[in-house]
């Protein structure tokens, strides 16, 4: 069964999708846009990141506001798609305000996917991520999001290439209409649920000398007021969706990394009488819940494709060790 929900459950939330799976290319870009205001930051985890502007969003920082997400593909060269991102926040009047004109916040995220189209330099640019902007806020509210083969999902793959990965989302509505959601894009060396999904396949254990290409790109959305130290928290937190997801994960290769965003639509008042840090708990809680749905449900919705560097099969549904959320 699928992941329930979607991160555009979360009110203002967006995703614009953009790829190329032809002339050798199989890549793409996924762009988060949420509405103006909204507050952000992350966590990295693995020891291998591609990512862009993240320093931003450490909660000593100066900037509050998060204007766009962009996870890409093409490893570092693919991070330039946050410039397209950049420049269509500037030209519809999203930044940070600054002498003389606006400066967008549009931290960004690469997952490795060089050369699986057959073109090791068939890349996401600039255009594409100018294109996965403009595509996220034409959508209306509450759209529904393409996953599996998609955007940044596009050249992704699991149990050391042998299966598709691709983009997957969920989410999960709280009390005093507090929901949160996440949008995963899955690019793993392991599986869903380690050594069982393994041998359930017929892989043996990892070698030694395996490609170290494990990362796996998250966007927690909610529209509860959070501060940037919230966040910060949040995203930490979500982590943990992502280990009881995949097996590795966080390792010294990996990419692992997951943004929070905060809308500040609503309070953060769940109804039950506790007070806020229980709340927030809460909250956490259901960010990690939702980060293991979405990666699931990533792997689950990518179908096989043919390329001219071969063919990657799709892995079919995954079982979960518990239901729906």
């Amino acid at each position: 069964m699928g992941a329930q929900g979607k991160i555009t459950d979360v009110p203002g939330i967006r995703v614009g999708q953009q790829q190329k799976s032809d002339g050798g290319s199989l890549t793409g870009v996924t762009v988060v846009l949420p509405p103006a205001g909204t507050v952000g930051s992350v966590d990295v985890r693995g020891g291998g990141p591609a990512t862009f502007e993240t320093d931003a969003l450490d909660p000593t920082t100066l900037s509050q506001r998060v204007d766009a997400v962009v996870l890409t593909g093409g490893s570092a060269y693919g991070l330039v798609a946050a410039r397209g991102a950049q420049r269509w926040c500037e030209e519809n009047g999203r930044g940070l305000p600054v002498p003389g004109g606006l400066v967008p916040i549009v931290p960004a995220a690469a997952i490795f996917d060089l050369g699986r189209g057959g073109d090791f330099f068939a890349r996401p640019n600039e255009a594409m991520g100018y294109a996965a902007t403009a595509a996220a806020a034409a959508e209306p509210e509450g759209h529904d999001v393409e996953r599996g083969n998609v955007g940044a999902g596009t050249g992704a793959v699991i149990g050391r290439g042998k299966y598709k990965g691709g983009v997957g989302t969920a989410s999960i509505t709280l009390g005093n209409g507090v929901v949160v959601g996440a949008l995963a894009v899955v690019n793993a060396l392991g599986l869903p649920l380690g050594a069982a999904a393994e041998a359930a396949h017929g892989m043996e254990p990892a070698a030694p000398d395996s490609p170290p290409l494990n990362t796996t790109l998250v966007v927690v959305a909610t529209n509860a007021v959070l501060s940037k130290a919230d966040c910060k928290r949040t995203s930490s937190a979500a982590q943990a969706g992502l280990a009881r997801a995949l097996n590795p994960s966080h390792t010294l290769a990996d990419g692992d990394t997951v943004f929070c965003l905060a809308t500040g639509a609503v309070d953060l008042d769940l109804g039950n009488g506790l007070p806020r840090p229980f709340d927030l708990i809460t909250l956490q809680s259901a960010a990690a819940d939702v980060v293991t749905e979405a990666i699931l449900d990533g792997v689950s919705r990518a179908g096989s494709v043919t390329t001219p560097a071969g063919e990657i099969a799709a892995y079919g549904p995954v079982v979960r060790y518990h239901g729906p959320i």
